[in-house]
């Protein structure tokens, strides 16, 4: 249904609010049905669902559009990785610094850590 209303506003987005006055439906069967959308648009072969503040939500965006969609997306993880790294990987591994699964979980949380924020910063 979702996928409906979103080939209808095409090219043009929705945002959030006129996905749910468009679908009679509160916030969160639209949101679930958001995260829904992308798994099956994804195994169908669809075009992406992406979201940008300007339009919302659109299916089938151009190649500059996805582009600056999965920076940010990559961008936002990066930002809550790293809070995660600092805030609570950090303090483990100052308390118990001989202990060997917080040695290992540092190691690669650093190497997936670098690894986004090349992808963020490319």
């Amino acid at each position: 249904m979702l996928r409906f209303v979103l080939s209808e506003a095409r090219p043009a987005g929705l945002v959030s609010h006129q996905l749910v006055r468009a679908r009679g439906l509160s916030s969160h069967p639209v949101r679930s049905g958001l995260a829904a959308l992308k798994d099956e648009t994804a195994s169908k072969g669809w075009p992406p669902l992406v979201r940008t503040r300007a339009d919302g939500y659109q299916l089938g965006a151009e190649r500059a559009v996805l582009k600056a969609y999965e920076r940010q997306v990559v961008s936002a993880k990066l930002t809550r990785f790293r809070r995660f790294i600092t805030g609570t990987v950090a303090p483990h591994a100052a308390a118990h610094p001989g202990d060997k699964w917080v040695r290992h979980i540092v190691a690669q949380l650093n190497s997936i850590e670098s690894t986004l924020d090349l992808i963020a910063s490319a």
